[in-house]
């Protein structure tokens, strides 16, 4: 089931910034960014590519060290700050932070037998040993759908749907709280997406799985996610609910992102013009609000307007000054 809006928060990112590069103009690929990820929910993450969706989900596993900025983890006893870790210090937290990769493909070492593939991970963290070992890979690969015969193949024998399987068993495999699925179906077939995707979700409620879901594909985000947030250029534009979201989409942003997906009617028309151009250079963000530059309703305030996200609903935060109302949401 979805989490209540009361649900104890298990990450609250706080002002999180990842800047690549040194000098007067690094690239700012995630800039100023703050959200709370719900204990049970599967929060979406969308945005156009370069937006700093896949950052985000690298930050928060510490496969890249953010620049500043907080990300209190409450996993355990005690909240930790998972930006002022060590790396040292964060391993003791992997088992219970997993990603899945966005390329099945890539992921996977292509001269190990997925058996050795998934004792790695049972390995790295100490679990399964001993005669404990292979019926624990094999309950693995037939929670994700797979025969226990799999595990003796290497992974070309695979397809892609298969292989994105199998890293979803590798992040399981230490028993994790928290998984980000980065783009887990871009590169899987149309055909195969939706198993993927119902697998994700029987597993999330199985296991009580706290998900982020980074996705450009707005129809999954919309069957599979509790809440969403809406990134542009490194900043968030809304944060809402997803029925709320996709209803009443409050910033220019976030309608025009809607505006763009197909629509099986070719007799149905647009009411939203959609964007036109590409995203603003990250290493030179335009001033005030960052989508001022393709907003079709940007005026010359937007040049100074004011990035903070305010409360237009319970739960549903935006950016954009036009609807906001005159208190900041808490």
């Amino acid at each position: 089931m979805a989490p209540t809006d009361t649900a104890a928060p298990l990450l609250e990112i706080a002002h999180l910034r990842k800047h690549f590069g040194s000098g007067p103009h690094p690239v700012r690929a995630v800039d100023d960014v703050s959200f709370t990820i719900r204990r049970g929910e599967t929060l979406g993450l969308v945005g156009e590519s370069g937006s700093g969706k896949s950052t985000i989900g690298r930050l928060l596993t510490r496969l890249v060290d953010p620049t500043n900025g907080q990300m209190r983890y409450h996993g355990g006893p005690v909240p930790q700050d998972l930006a002022q870790l060590s790396q040292s210090q964060y391993r003791p937290l992997r088992s219970q932070i997993q990603i899945i990769f966005q390329d099945p493909y890539a992921s996977l070492n292509p001269r190990m037998r997925i058996r050795e593939v998934l004792a790695e991970a049972l390995d790295t963290h100490g679990l399964a040993k001993g005669a404990a070992r292979l019926p624990r890979i094999h309950q693995l690969l037939e929670q994700v759908g797979l025969r226990p015969e799999h595990a003796e193949r290497f992974p070309h024998e695979f397809s892609g749907g298969q292989r994105q399987r199998i890293g979803i068993a590798r992040a399981l495999a230490v028993e994790p709280q928290f998984i980000v699925a980065d783009e887990p179906l871009s590169a899987l077939d149309v055909s195969i997406q939706a198993q993927v995707v119902n697998l994700l979700g029987e597993l999330k409620e199985q296991l009580g799985l706290t998900l982020l879901f980074i996705s450009h594909d707005l129809d999954v985000v919309e069957y599979l996610c509790d809440r969403v947030v809406v990134l542009y250029l490194g900043r968030v534009m809304e944060i809402a609910p997803t029925e709320a979201l996709y209803a009443t989409p409050q910033h220019p942003y976030t309608q025009a992102l809607l505006a763009a997906a197909p629509i099986p009617d070719p007799a149905q028309r647009r009411s939203i013009a959609l964007l036109q151009g590409d995203l603003p250079s990250p290493a030179n963000p335009p001033s005030g609000c960052v989508f001022r530059t393709r907003c079709p309703q940007a005026e010359a305030r937007c040049a100074s307007a004011d990035m903070q996200l305010h409360e237009v609903a319970p739960g549903h935060l935006h950016a954009c000054w036009k609807t906001a109302p005159s208190h900041p949401a808490p």
